[in-house]
């Protein structure tokens, strides 16, 4: 996948957990309410952009969870993309940007969402977990399928 089409799919996707998805915006709307303070979305799955096997996804998803509880956070459980692409993912309250960082590289991912309550960078990751670049946006909730009148 190329830079364009990376960066293409991390703006069409949808973060979240199944009750708060939300999506990256150039305009301010409705936020999760898990939005609160400091915040991190990182996933463990399909390092380098390229699908991997259900088993080798699924480890790498634990290693990630001990690490996170290891740290000291308790993780929210949450999806990245959607269909084919859809992953498991995890919200971080309360993570740093080198914790993010550091562990979006330690699962071979192009980039990290790292937020401070409405607000979002989309994170794109470098070598040793260093940061090589970030785009700012707000996290505009999707509305649910339970009727909710958050922006569609």
């Amino acid at each position: 996948m190329s830079g364009g089409e990376e960066r293409a799919a991390f703006l069409a996707a949808s973060y979240g957990t199944p009750g708060e998805r939300f999506r990256l915006s150039g305009e301010r709307g409705s936020a999760p309410s898990w939005a609160r303070g400091r915040w991190a979305v990182v996933t463990a799955w399909n390092p380098g952009g390229r699908r991997a096997e259900d088993e080798d996804n699924a480890r790498a998803g634990a290693d990630l969870h001990a690490r996170v509880v290891t740290a000291g956070l308790s993780p929210l459980p949450a999806m990245n993309g959607e269909g084919e692409w859809e992953e498991e993912a995890l919200i971080l309250p309360g993570a740093t940007l080198r914790q993010a960082a550091g562990w979006g590289s330690a699962f071979g991912q192009a980039a990290v969402l790292w937020g401070v309550g409405a607000r979002v960078a989309l994170v794109w990751l470098g070598p040793q977990g260093r940061v090589a670049g970030a785009e700012r946006f707000w996290a505009r909730r999707l509305a649910s399928s339970a009727g909710d009148q958050g922006d569609r």
